[in-house]
């Protein structure tokens, strides 16, 4: 058993005190005043309407990481969205993309740049930045499924605008990292 004098305990203990308080404190990132939220969750339609809510407010740019994508309402409002001049970008899953009914070749259809990513097992990112500060995560996958049938969840966070950075800082990376898709075959 390793014996430590008085003052030496007292000297480690505060060194790991210096060292391991400004990691703790770095993990808690108070949100900013004047932001605000939204929850849904599913089944049901909640979930939904806030994701349709927040494509919605976008007026600059939209960023879009998914998994799934076979939701036809949420499709169309990405379109709309595009329509209206908001820059859509999607980085999706490459074998996710090319199921029976994803979206995600209609999107390409309709002028929507969207990059596939292969580098991992599945990219399991269901995350949306919108016009550079606000976020839509959760575990809701863009799906009829999970708008119907699962139990998810969808929760958009107004007005954050360094929690969109950073989440708009992984989204570059994939997208980097991503190849692009077409609308005739994703893989």
């Amino acid at each position: 058993m390793l014996s430590l004098g008085p003052r030496r305990l007292l000297a480690c203990t505060l060194t790991f005190l210096f060292l391991l308080l400004p990691l703790l404190s770095a993990a808690q990132t108070p949100i900013p005043a004047g932001s605000s939220y939204e929850l849904g969750f599913s089944p049901g339609r909640s979930s939904l309407a806030v994701v349709l809510k927040a494509i919605g407010s976008a007026r600059r740019d939209l960023l879009i990481a998914c998994y799934e994508f076979t939701s036809r309402d949420i499709a169309q409002a990405v379109e709309d969205a595009a329509h209206r001049g908001v820059k859509v970008r999607i980085v999706a899953d490459w074998k996710a993309a090319s199921d029976r009914y994803s979206q995600i070749r209609i999107l390409i259809a309709a002028g929507i740049p969207v990059r596939l990513d292969q580098r991992y097992a599945i990219l399991h990112h269901k995350f949306m930045v919108v016009d550079g500060l606000s976020v839509e995560t959760g575990s809701f996958n863009y799906t009829g499924s999970a708008i119907e049938r699962n139990a998810e969840n969808s929760l958009v966070l107004w007005n954050v605008p360094s929690l969109a950075e950073a989440y708009a800082r992984e989204w570059e990376r994939l997208w980097e990292e991503s190849k692009p898709g077409s609308a005739t075959g994703t893989r």
